[in-house]
């Protein structure tokens, strides 16, 4: 089983907080993964965002190009400062490949939490944009890849 991590693409600037937009940037980098994505034909049963109107927004572009069977939805555990092991509980309990999108720094402690059993140690760096892809293997969780949006063609810094 997969899961996959994404970080949500460049927001426009100002304070912290759920009002932040993708930019038009970030819509075009996003939908660029998406159609990577598809194009990998990566299947996932649902995505799921954290609320935040940046991470709502890249979920919709990315749902547009997978078609997730459940569709999109809010989850609790992946804002920001977030607890990472409530997204890990989440996780652990599906049964086919789901796609969360996220943030930093609350991602990168997701991933570690996951494929170390302890979120201190940095195993992907989350730029925006990013999609890790992790799959269940034995008792635990591996890094099968990574792809950023310039790899995917969108140009920019990977």
């Amino acid at each position: 089983m997969e899961c996959y991590l994404v970080r949500h693409g460049e927001a426009q600037h100002g304070p912290e907080g759920s009002a932040r937009p993708l930019t038009a940037r970030g819509r075009e980098e996003i939908r660029q993964v998406a159609r990577y994505a598809a194009a990998l034909g990566i299947q996932v049963a649902e995505i799921r965002h954290s609320g935040l109107v940046r991470a709502r927004e890249t979920a919709e572009i990315l749902a547009s190009h997978l078609a997730p069977r459940r569709g999109i939805g809010q989850a609790d555990g992946l804002a920001p400062e977030d607890d990472p092991q409530t997204a890990c509980a989440a996780i652990e309990a599906v049964r086919e490949p789901v796609m969360l999108v996220g943030h930093l720094p609350h991602l990168g402690r997701l991933a570690s939490a996951l494929v170390l059993g302890s979120p201190a140690r940095e195993v992907v760096r989350f730029r925006p944009g990013t999609v890790a892809c992790l799959a269940k293997a034995g008792g635990g969780w591996v890094v099968e890849w990574v792809v950023t949006p310039a790899l995917a063609g969108a140009g920019g810094k990977s």
